[in-house]
């Protein structure tokens, strides 16, 4: 996958882009930047990322990861605070894939100074 395209939708190559975050070179600089890391860990079936950026007071015994989907796009639809110089921050994002399309609004901390997972907001 070193040449191909991220599935994040940033233009970038999956080798600079995500896959930087995915074998731990780099950490999420923002909620965003870590919502699109974790679309694309869905999108190569990388579940040990998943849980890794899951929040530890939520974290499942499993992503859910299925390997045979097949994702398509994601959309980013608005975001609330998440900066650099910020601890908490929400990613609202639609979510493509054969047979659907999530649409969520995630709300992500900083734990141990780096960016995770912490649940979807209704």
């Amino acid at each position: 996958m070193n040449n191909k395209l991220c599935p994040c939708g940033t233009g970038r190559s999956y080798v600079d882009c995500c896959g930087a975050l995915h074998s731990g070179a780099r950490t999420a600089a923002t909620a965003e930047q870590l919502m699109r890391s974790r679309y694309s860990a869905f999108a190569v079936s990388d579940e040990d990322y998943l849980l890794r950026t899951w929040a530890s007071k939520h974290r499942p015994a499993s992503a859910g990861v299925d390997a045979s989907d097949r994702w398509l796009k994601l959309e980013i639809l608005a975001t609330e605070n998440g900066g650099l110089l910020q601890n908490e921050g929400v990613v609202e994002f639609r979510a493509h894939y054969v047979g659907g399309v999530v649409h969520e609004r995630s709300r992500f901390v900083r734990e141990n100074g780096q960016w995770v997972y912490v649940e979807a907001q209704s």
